[in-house]
C-alpha cells in the first residue's frame, strides 16, 4: 500500500516538473501590431455556440478568414453562458452572435455574412 502511495506521489511530482519545464522552455507570445490595429476597428464580439453546430462552425470559420477577433462561449461547458444565452438573451437556439457592450449591444439569432456585415455596420456606427 505504501508503495503504490509513494509511486503515485512521485508520478505526481514528475509530471508537475515536466509541465513546469515545459512552460520555461516556450517562447512567449508577441502581439501583432498591425493586428491590434485591426481588431480596433471591431466592437466587442461574443459568439455564444456548441462544438458540434454546423453553423456556429460556419461562424468560426468566417471570423478566422476575415481577422475578425471575438470571444468564443460554448454554452454547453459555460454554465453563466447558458444562463444568458436562455435569459438575458432570450434564445434556444445557436450561434447567437452579441456585438457591442452595454447599451450599445446588437443580438444577432443564427448567422449568415451578409446579416453579420449588415449589424456589424450598425454596431460600428453605435460605437
Amino acid at each position: 500500500m505504501i508503495k503504490r502511495i509513494l509511486a503515485a506521489v512521485m508520478l505526481t511530482l514528475l509530471v508537475a516538473s515536466g509541465a513546469m519545464a515545459a512552460g520555461q522552455q516556450a517562447p512567449q507570445s508577441r502581439l501583432n501590431p498591425v493586428k491590434a490595429v485591426e481588431a480596433r476597428k471591431y466592437p466587442q464580439i461574443v459568439l455564444y455556440s456548441t462544438s458540434w453546430c454546423p453553423h456556429c462552425r460556419a461562424t468560426k470559420e468566417y471570423f478566422a478568414k476575415n481577422n475578425i477577433p471575438y470571444t468564443n462561449r460554448d454554452v454547453e461547458q459555460d454554465d453563466q453562458a447558458m444562463k444568458l444565452l436562455t435569459g438575458k438573451y432570450k434564445s434556444k437556439g445557436i450561434p447567437v452572435i452579441v456585438l457591442g457592450t452595454g447599451q450599445n449591444e446588437i443580438v444577432m439569432h443564427g448567422f449568415t455574412p451578409e446579416s453579420f456585415q449588415e449589424s456589424l455596420k450598425k454596431a460600428q456606427a453605435k460605437k
